[in-house]
C-alpha cells in the first residue's frame, strides 16, 4: 500500500510538472518589472515593508531604506577621530587643488569663474551623503566642461548673450541629472556601456588635445578666439594671431605666454617630484594653488595688467545663489538642452564610474553602479538649482584624495566647506589672477587623459576595438564632439553586427590523451574520427541574422569544398555532430535553417547527431 501511495504521488508530480511545461504562466507585466527595479534600487536587497502591529518592524524597514539611499547613515556610526584626521588632511589637500582647477574649468566651460567654485560646494556635499565611493572627488572636470563649451554655444552665444548661455548651461545640468537618476532608478546602466572602453580611450585623448588647444587663447593672451573646437579651426586662429592677420587689439601678448609657461613648468616639475617621492604627494596637489597665489602677487606688485597681461578681475563670492527661475524648461531650446544633457550624462557617468571602480578595487570593496548613477543624478539636479553646472568624479583629484590617505567621503565635505569659506572670504584676492595661470593649470591636468599604452594594448588585442578608438579620436579632433562619439558608437555597433552575422563555427577534434575537444585550426594536433565532423557553433544566438550563414557554412564543409577539411575528415562524411551548447536563443529563422540543414544532409546520406 505504501509503495502504491508513493507511486501515485510520483505520477501526480509528473502530471503537474508536465502541465507547467505545456501551460506555462504568463510573464509578469511591464509595470511590475519597473516597480521591482525601483524597489531594488530604493530598498536594500528588495526588502518588503510588512505593516505589522509592531512599530519596531516598520521603523527597522524605514531605517534600512534610509541607509540604502544615504550610506553615510551606516558608516557614520563607526566613524572615529583617527579617521577624521586623515579625512581632514585629504580634504584640505583636495581643496588646494580643487579651487584653481574649478576656476580654470569654469573658464573652459565659458561661464564666470565663480560657477566653477559653486560646483565644488553643493554636489560634493550631496554625493558624500548618497555616494558609495570613499575616494572619488566630485566637482567640475575638463572633459565635461569642454563638452558644454562645444555644444551649448551652437544654441546660445556666450559672448553676445552670456545670461542666456548661463541659463542654458543650468538647464543642461538639470537634464543631465534627470537622465542619470533615470539610469540608476530603472537600472539602465547598460546604456552607458554603448560607449565602449576603446571608444572612451580615443575620445578622452582627442578631447585632451582639443582642450589643450583651446587653452592657447589664455596662454597667448588673445581676447578673440574661434568658437569652433576642431584642430584645423583652432590652429588657423592661432596662426592668424601670431602673424598679425587680425585687428591690432586682438594680437597675442608675449608676457602672458612667458608667465603661463613658467608656472606650467613649475607645476610639471612638482608633479615629477611627487611621483619620485611618495611622501611628497602634497607638493603637486598644492602647486596649482601656489601658482595662483604667486602669479597674482607678481601681477599686483608689477602692475603687469597695465602692460597687456589678462586678469580674471571680479569673482563673485558668497553662498550659491538659487537658479531655479533661470531654468529654461518651457522655451524653444528644451529639446536641444535635453540632447546635450543626455550626452553629458553618459560621458560624466562613464568617467565617474570608471574612476570610482578603479580605486574601489584597490581598497577591496564593491561599487554599485546603479547607486552611483542615482547619487550623481540627484547631486546634478540639486546643482542645477543652486547655480552649478555638470559635476562628476575627477580622476586627477581622486588620485590626490587617495594619496592623501582619505578614509571616507568626509574628505569631500571638508573640501566643500573649504571652497565655501574661500567664496566668502578670499574671492576679492583673485582680482589680479592672470588668465594664463588658469590655462597652465588646465594644461597640466591633460596628460592624464591621454593613455598611449592602453591604445597600444587595444591594437594588440582587437583591431575592431582599435578602429573604434581611432575613430572617436579623429572625429573629436577634426570634426566635433558629437561626430566623434557618433563614429565610435557606429563602429562599436558594426562590430556587434559583424559578430552576430558571422558567428564562429569551428571544426572540433580530440586533443591527444585527453577527453577535451578543441578547434582543429587552433590545435593542429587534435585527432578527428574518419567520416565524422564535429562542429561547434560559437554564438549565443541562432537567429534571422546568421541562420543562413551557419547553414551554408556547414553544408560547404560537408561537401568538402575546403582543402583543409579533406585532411581532417579523411574520406566521405557519414555523420555530423552539432555542438550547440553555447546557444542561448534560437528564433523561428534558426529553427527553419536547422530543419532545412537536417533534410539536405539526410538526402546526402549524412546523419546529424547531438554530441
Amino acid at each position: 500500500m505504501r509503495e502504491q501511495g508513493v507511486f501515485h504521488l510520483e505520477e501526480h508530480g509528473q502530471t503537474e510538472r508536465s502541465q507547467w511545461v505545456l501551460d506555462s504562466p504568463n510573464p509578469p507585466p511591464l509595470w511590475k518589472k519597473l516597480f521591482s527595479s525601483v524597489k531594488e534600487t530604493i530598498l536594500p536587497h528588495g526588502n518588503k515593508f510588512c505593516f505589522s502591529s509592531k512599530r519596531k518592524t516598520i521603523n527597522g524597514h524605514a531605517l534600512s531604506c534610509l541607509q540604502n539611499l544615504f550610506p553615510i547613515i551606516s558608516w557614520l556610526r563607526d566613524y572615529k577621530v583617527s579617521k577624521f584626521k586623515d579625512d581632514l588632511l585629504a580634504g584640505l589637500t583636495l581643496a588646494s587643488l580643487c579651487i584653481p582647477q574649478s576656476i580654470g574649468y569654469a573658464t573652459l566651460a565659458k561661464v564666470a569663474p565663480e560657477y566653477g567654485l559653486y560646483t565644488s560646494v553643493v554636489p560634493p556635499l550631496i554625493y558624500a551623503m548618497m555616494g558609495s565611493s570613499r575616494e572619488i572627488a566630485i566637482g567640475p572636470v575638463a572633459v565635461v566642461s569642454m563638452l558644454l563649451a562645444s555644444l551649448v554655444p551652437k544654441v546660445e552665444d556666450p559672448v553676445t548673450n552670456p545670461n542666456a548661455y548661463r541659463n542654458l548651461v543650468f538647464t543642461v545640468t538639470f537634464f543631465t541629472g534627470i537622465f542619470q537618476t533615470a539610469f540608476g532608478v530603472f537600472r539602465l546602466g547598460f546604456l552607458v556601456d554603448f560607449l565602449s572602453h576603446a571608444a572612451l580611450v580615443g575620445f578622452m585623448a582627442g578631447a585632451a588635445i582639443i582642450i589643450g588647444l583651446q587653452q592657447l587663447k589664455g596662454l597667448l593672451g588673445l581676447s578673440h578666439f574661434t568658437s569652433k573646437t576642431d584642430v584645423v579651426s583652432v590652429l588657423a586662429s592661432v596662426y592668424k594671431s601670431l602673424h598679425n592677420q587680425i585687428a591690432p587689439g586682438q594680437k597675442w601678448n608675449p608676457l602672458n605666454f612667458v608667465l603661463g609657461c613658467s608656472f606650467l613648468i613649475f607645476i610639471l616639475i612638482t608633479r615629477f617630484i611627487g611621483r619620485r617621492n611618495r611622501k611628497l604627494f602634497w607638493l603637486p596637489a598644492i602647486s596649482p594653488l601656489l601658482s595662483v597665489i604667486l602669479s597674482t602677487l607678481i601681477v599686483y606688485l608689477s602692475r603687469a595688467d597695465k602692460h597687456g597681461v589678462n586678469i580674471i578681475k571680479h569673482v563673485k563670492g558668497g553662498l550659491n545663489p538659487s537658479s531655479l527661475h533661470q531654468l529654461q524648461l518651457h522655451g524653444p531650446h528644451v529639446g536641444q538642452a535635453a540632447k546635450i544633457g543626455l550626452i553629458c550624462s553618459v560621458i560624466a557617468l562613464t568617467e565617474a564610474i570608471a574612476v570610482g571602480r578603479s580605486f574601489a578595487s584597490i581598497k577591496g570593496y564593491h561599487l554599485d553602479g546603479n547607486k552611483e548613477m542615482l547619487s550623481m543624478g540627484i547631486m546634478n539636479i540639486a546643482g542645477s538649482l543652486t547655480s552649478c553646472y555638470v559635476a562628476t568624479g575627477s580622476f586627477s583629484r581622486t588620485a590626490v584624495n587617495f594619496s592623501a590617505g582619505c578614509q571616507t567621503a568626509v574628505s569631500n565635505i571638508v573640501m566643500a566647506v573649504t571652497v565655501f569659506l574661500s567664496l566668502e572670504l578670499f574671492t576679492r584676492l583673485l582680482y589680479y589672477t592672470p588668465v594664463a595661470i588658469l590655462a597652465s593649470i588646465v594644461l597640466s591636468a591633460l596628460p592624464g587623459l591621454i593613455d598611449l599604452s592602453e591604445a597600444c594594448y587595444i591594437w594588440k588585442v582587437d583591431k575592431l576595438d582599435f578602429l573604434a578608438c581611432i575613430g572617436a579620436f579623429l572625429g573629436v579632433l577634426f570634426a566635433t564632439v558629437e561626430i566623434g562619439l557618433l563614429v565610435a558608437v557606429i563602429i562599436s555597433f558594426a562590430k556587434i553586427l559583424i559578430q552576430s552575422i558571422r558567428p564562429g563555427i569551428e571544426v572540433l577534434g580530440r586533443v591527444p590523451r585527453t577527453e577535451a575537444f578543441c578547434d582543429v585550426t587552433q590545435y593542429p594536433m587534435a585527432i578527428s574520427t574518419p567520416g565524422i565532423i564535429v562542429i561547434r557553433i560559437s554564438s549565443g544566438s541562432l537567429c534571422f541574422a546568421n541562420a543562413n550563414f551557419v547553414r551554408e557554412r556547414i553544408l560547404k564543409w560537408v561537401s568538402q569544398d575546403e582543402d583543409d577539411l579533406k585532411e581532417t575528415t579523411k574520406g566521405r562524411v557519414q555523420a555530423v555532430i552539432l555542438d550547440m551548447t553555447n546557444l542561448m536563443n534560437v528564433d523561428t529563422s534558426g529553427i527553419l535553417a536547422l530543419e532545412e540543414l537536417h533534410k539536405r544532409l539526410l538526402s546526402r546520406g549524412v546523419e546529424v547527431r547531438p554530441p
